[in-house]
């Protein structure tokens, strides 16, 4: 009896080929053919599940982003069952950093889709693109209940302070990713900042 395909481990299977090719040779270097090889299968059965290289891109996209939140999730529960908001702020902040091959990956490559989406309107439209404003939304609710438990001064701007640490930890990829610091010393500057949001104990 022949052996029953899994569709969709099959598109992720492309789809985790397509990023690798995309951390290693860059977005715009990325074909069909090149992700085929990398996933060991026909260029024929890529273009079965995706047709276009629009198609894949698109795919690559929203698997690239649910894969960074899996991993955000890991993290928030490896600081415990009951986690207090600068935990998990500091922990969400800190997968962002491209500390490993894969967080690396993941910085380089939805940096190549974002910098792509400024001249690609289907691309710009996709769902995924809202979770840079997820993760705001996500802090300023944390801060907001920081605040609310008088964890942090009592003037703290939630939203302006979560605008501030995504922004932070953004360049502060980027940095790390052309060579000009560590990624010790990113989590560090980050954590210092933490630091100066909640108060001793927070």
């Amino acid at each position: 009896m022949p052996k029953r395909v899994d569709h969709e481990e099959r598109r992720t299977q492309i789809a985790e080929a397509l990023i690798r090719v995309a951390a290693a040779r860059g977005l715009h270097a990325v074909g069909m053919r090149d992700v085929a090889a990398e996933a060991g299968v026909s260029l024929r059965l890529v273009q079965y599940y995706f047709e276009t290289k629009e198609k894949l891109l698109l795919y690559g996209l929203r698997h690239l982003v649910e894969r960074f939140g899996a991993r955000v999730g890991a993290a928030v529960a490896a600081a415990g069952p009951d986690p207090g908001p600068r935990a998990v702020v500091e922990a969400l902040l800190l997968t962002a950093l491209p500390a490993d091959e894969e967080s690396r990956a993941f910085h380089l490559v939805h940096t190549s889709y974002t910098i792509l989406a400024v001249t690609d309107p289907t691309l710009a439209a996709q769902p995924a693109f809202d979770s840079p404003r997820a993760a705001e939304d996500a802090v300023t609710g944390l801060l907001e209940k920081a605040v609310d438990a008088r964890l942090t001064a009592p003037d703290t701007d939630p939203r302006a302070e979560a605008a501030a640490l995504l922004a932070m930890s953004a360049g502060l990829g980027t940095s790390v990713l052309a060579g000009f610091r560590t990624p010790e010393s990113a989590a560090g500057l980050l954590r210092h900042r933490l630091d100066r949001i909640f108060t001793p104990g927070g």
